[in-house]
């Protein structure tokens, strides 16, 4: 599992011999706190729009910030660890700022992907990939299945 966490120092390397290789870079990026069904379904049809499935993974003080105070439910280094024990991952890297930029900008991703809670046009780098020909892509939601929903029903303020 180690072998598929990647580190800044390390990204340009790896990309580099992806691209050499031409294999057809697909990234996403989330906070991934709780993983589910919805997550899951979300992951397996982003690893099938290329050969190589690279997710960003909001560090604990990114989480905070979106998330706000009680998030994560889970800390950074176990949520590295759940995502890439997934067979369709082919790697994660960590992220503190609050959104993914920089490491599409450093990937130049050949499909980004998020869920379909967000439109295309409002997807954090459509901008960049779209410039050198990259395709953006927003995949159908899983209604129902959140980390939102899940952490409401906890609580008990959800009985769905």
């Amino acid at each position: 599992m180690t072998d598929k966490i990647l580190y800044k120092n390390s990204l340009n390397g790896i990309v580099k011999r992806l691209r050499k290789n031409k294999k057809t870079i697909v990234f996403t990026n989330g906070c991934f706190d709780i993983l589910h069904r919805g997550h899951i379904e979300y992951l397996k049809k982003a690893k099938k729009l290329g050969d190589i499935l690279i997710v960003g993974l909001n560090a604990d003080r990114s989480v905070k910030r979106i998330k706000g105070e009680g998030r994560p439910i889970q800390k950074q280094s176990d949520r590295l660890i759940i995502i890439t024990s997934l067979s369709f991952v082919d790697y994660a890297i960590l992220f503190n700022e609050s959104t993914p930029i920089n490491l599409i900008k450093q990937i130049k991703p050949d499909v980004l992907v998020k869920g379909g809670d967000w439109l295309k046009e409002n997807i954090v780098g459509n901008n960049v990939v779209s410039s050198y020909g990259g395709k953006v892509l927003s995949i159908p939601y899983l209604q129902g299945k959140s980390t939102s929903n899940i952490i409401s029903k906890i609580c008990g303020k959800n009985n769905t």
